[in-house]
């Protein structure tokens, strides 16, 4: 009997070489059922660490663990066959140095099956981020507002509104393509600015809350299918409510069964009468 056969997975050579060909398509997931409802549309799929505010219920990504992010990547890889996987590296578990992001990294990679990590910061984690890719661990890097930053920052606010702040991000843009990344996440940045810095970079970048003319795009698959409502950041579209959806559903469920109305109520597993 043959084996069945599998797609062939989308690599990080092919990410880096769609800029300048065709917008690049990226979302967030969590889980197995949603990597494969995402896998057949995208080109990557990222384990972000933004779960612990859309599953786990904390305010900030902060409290997320290397354990938490292996579980996740491991059922992203398990529920995808064509997208790359990537995982986010949660705070804590790389900026120590390079060494210490190896470690974490080559964790992720054993234990989840995934193509690659993605990990925050400009020109400081330029070192780590060569070190990494040096040692065959694919970089996704992540400039611009970085949450994981939020304290310093002060909240989630738009980045490159003056111009210090804007030359900032773009050297930081400039330093983790030169130390290695295959592609970088620009997130929460003002658009002339993040048109500037796609149109300099030698590799992919992907907007988020950033400009329609970056080389792609990703947004929280929870924001953008009505699943999340904490907040709805500014930059999302919500091409769906399937939380008003759900709700409805688990609404009428529930009146049939206080009404006994509920087809499934009755035991199927009853014996025969003889």
């Amino acid at each position: 009997m043959s084996a069945p056969v599998r797609s062939r997975r989308t690599t990080v050579s092919d990410i880096r070489a769609l800029k300048g060909v065709r917008p690049i398509v990226s979302l967030t997931a969590y889980t197995a059922p949603m990597a494969q409802f995402l896998d057949p549309h995208v080109d990557f799929l990222l384990v972000g660490d933004s779960l612990g505010m859309v599953l786990y219920g904390f305010e900030t990504t902060l409290p997320v663990t290397l354990d938490i992010m292996i579980a996740h990547g491991a059922a992203v890889v398990r529920g995808s066959q064509k997208a790359l996987v990537l995982v986010d590296m949660p705070f804590g578990s790389y900026q120590e140095g390079p060494e210490q992001a190896f470690r974490s990294a080559s964790r992720v990679l054993k234990e989840t099956g995934a193509n690659g990590i993605k990990l925050e910061g400009g020109e400081e984690m330029a070192p780590t981020v060569s070190f990494l890719s040096e040692r065959g661990i694919p970089v996704l890097g992540h400039v611009g507002l970085t949450p994981q930053l939020v304290n310093t920052f002060g909240g989630y606010k738009t980045q490159g509104r003056d111009e210090a702040r804007a030359t900032k991000i773009k050297a930081d843009a400039k330093a983790i393509a030169d130390a290695g990344a295959f592609s970088i996440v620009l997130e929460g940045t003002m658009e002339p600015l993040a048109r500037e810095i796609t149109e300099r970079s030698p590799v992919p970048i992907i907007g988020i809350g950033a400009s329609p003319h970056c080389d792609g795009q990703i947004l929280v698959t929870e924001d953008m299918l009505g699943l999340f409502n904490e907040f709805i950041p500014r930059h999302v579209r919500r091409f769906a409510n399937l939380g008003e959806e759900i709700g409805k559903a688990v609404g009428e469920y529930a009146s049939e069964v206080k009404a006994r109305t509920f087809p499934g109520i009755e035991n199927t597993f009853q014996p025969k009468k003889t």
